[in-house]
C-alpha cells in the first residue's frame, strides 16, 4: 500500500526509545536477584547479569539517546535494585542510580517516562509464591510508596 498522503505528528509528539531494567542494566549496586536473574542461558549465551551494563553506562548512554534526538526515555525500574529482598531493606545505591538517570535525562531534554514493575519481580518473592501470595502484593504497595 502506497500512501498519497501523509499527516506530520504535531510537534509535541513523544518521540522516544524504551528499554526493561533487566535487559539493559545488568546487576551491581546492591541490585538483589529477580527472577530473571534465576533463568538459565544456553552457554555461551548472553544472560542478564550484565545486558548492556547501563548500570555502569547511563551517562553516556543518555548523551546516545541526546544524539538520537529522543525526546522521551520509557524505563523500568528494578525493583529488586530499591528492595534487594523484595522489602524492608532499602538500597540507597539503587535509589541514587535512578535518581542520577532522571536528573541526566531532563538536563538533556529527554522525558522521563516511569515503568514501575517490567516482569522482573524479586527471587524471593517468587520463592514465596510470587503474586498469587497477598504477601507480594502488600509488598508492592510498600515499594510503590518508596518511588512515589
Amino acid at each position: 500500500m502506497k500512501y498519497r498522503k501523509t499527516t506530520e505528528f504535531p510537534d509535541d509528539f513523544l518521540w522516544g526509545a524504551s528499554t526493561a531494567a533487566y535487559q539493559v542494566e545488568g546487576n551491581g549496586g546492591g541490585k538483589g536477584p529477580s527472577v530473571v536473574d534465576m533463568l538459565l542461558h544456553p552457554p555461551g549465551t548472553a544472560d542478564f547479569s550484565v545486558a548492556s551494563d547501563h548500570y555502569h553506562h547511563m551517562e553516556e548512554d543518555v548523551e546516545l539517546f541526546a544524539e538520537l534526538g529522543l525526546k522521551a526515555y520509557r524505563f523500568s525500574i528494578a525493583w529488586s535494585r530499591i528492595l534487594p529482598t523484595g522489602r524492608d531493606v532499602l538500597n540507597p545505591e539503587g535509589i541514587a542510580f535512578y535518581h542520577r538517570l532522571i536528573d541526566a535525562l531532563l538536563k538533556a531534554n529527554i522525558t522521563p517516562i516511569v515503568t514501575m514493575y517490567h516482569f522482573d519481580l524479586p527471587n524471593i518473592l517468587e520463592e514465596e509464591g510470587g503474586w498469587i501470595n497477598r504477601a507480594t502484593i502488600d509488598a508492592f504497595v510498600d515499594y510503590a510508596a518508596i518511588l512515589f
